[in-house]
């Protein structure tokens, strides 16, 4: 057997023992409960090992609330470009990626002062928040599943009472998908709305200008179908390079800058070989599937 083959067979087994043990970041992600689907993209729950674990939290449209059992949960607001932690070892996090525009509701808060700031979320809430963070512990002793159905049943109890995003900008959200619309001009006219009253709408309710949620979406996308080539789910297991043109972007080039901006490394970079990066157990199917079907269902206009 060559050496390299080798390596690479020792180093999985490794892994193996290492998973087993509990000695590796494990990070695991599904789709919401139904009742909170509407206004939540995914749901995940994730374990660091015994060393301190650097986490790279990209863009994606949307605010999330992150909970790390022990602590009092906390809001990323909408990202514009990467913001890197470090997390403690031997920690559990559970948390919800809200889809753009379906936060500043449940939260009350204008969703464009929250936007690239990480808040503690007893700011917002106060005491309910303190006593969110309590109860994720408690459940947390038997499981971290359980801390995680205690949190979307909250949220869930929550929504029931809050006022629903705003529709027009629900509508819009949707159209700026990779696989539709390109165009915001064509969007206000088929909205039937101005350029700067779609704007003044957005960052109130997504954070972000039309434009911007649109270049992070497409980026999204991006990541969605890296993910899935990497799968070969279909997508022939083709170099990531290729599928820039697929998603929408002119060429390599462009979509270099655009990963640059919002994940601060080159696309490879981001992709493989960094420790910053997702590891390879790490599967966002849950997230990227809106993204993936939505491809499947359309024809795709650049």
């Amino acid at each position: 057997m060559p050496t390299v083959i080798r390596a690479q067979v020792a180093d999985e087994a490794r892994r193996a023992r290492l998973a087993v043990m509990g000695a590796l970041p494990a990070y695991v992600e599904r789709a919401p409960l139904p009742s909170l689907a509407r206004g939540v993209r995914t749901v995940w729950v994730q374990q660091t090992g015994p060393g301190l674990y650097v986490q790279r939290n990209l863009p994606t449209g949307g605010a999330e609330l992150q909970c790390r059992v022990g602590s009092v949960p906390r809001l990323i607001g909408p990202l514009t470009a990467a913001k890197i932690e470090v997390l403690p070892a031997e920690s559990t996090v559970v948390g919800v990626r809200f889809r753009a525009g379906a936060a500043a509701a449940l939260l009350g808060v204008p969703a464009d002062e929250l936007v690239d700031l990480v808040v503690p979320l007893d700011e917002l809430w106060g005491d309910r928040a303190v006593r969110l963070g309590e109860l994720l512990a408690s459940a947390a002793s038997s499981s971290a599943e359980a801390a995680l159905g205690v949190l979307q049943n909250d949220l869930a109890l929550l929504q029931a009472v809050a006022s629903p995003p705003d529709p027009l900008v629900t509508t819009a959200v949707r159209r700026l998908m990779p696989w539709e619309t390109a165009d915001i001009g064509a969007l206000t006219a088929e909205l039937d709305i101005s350029t700067s009253q779609l704007r003044r709408r957005f960052l109130s309710v997504v954070g972000v200008p039309p434009k911007t949620l649109q270049r992070t979406l497409r980026f999204q996308g991006y990541l969605a179908l890296a993910q899935a080539a990497s799968a070969d789910d279909g997508l022939g297991g083709g170099r990531l390079a290729d599928l820039a043109g697929v998603i929408g972007y002119a060429d390599q080039s462009h979509l270099s800058r655009e990963c640059v901006r919002l994940a601060g490394l080159t696309p490879r970079q981001l992709l493989g070989g960094r420790e910053d990066r997702c590891g390879p157990g790490h599967d966002h199917s849950a997230s990227y599937q809106p993204f993936l079907a939505g491809r499947r269902g359309s024809t795709l206009r650049r």
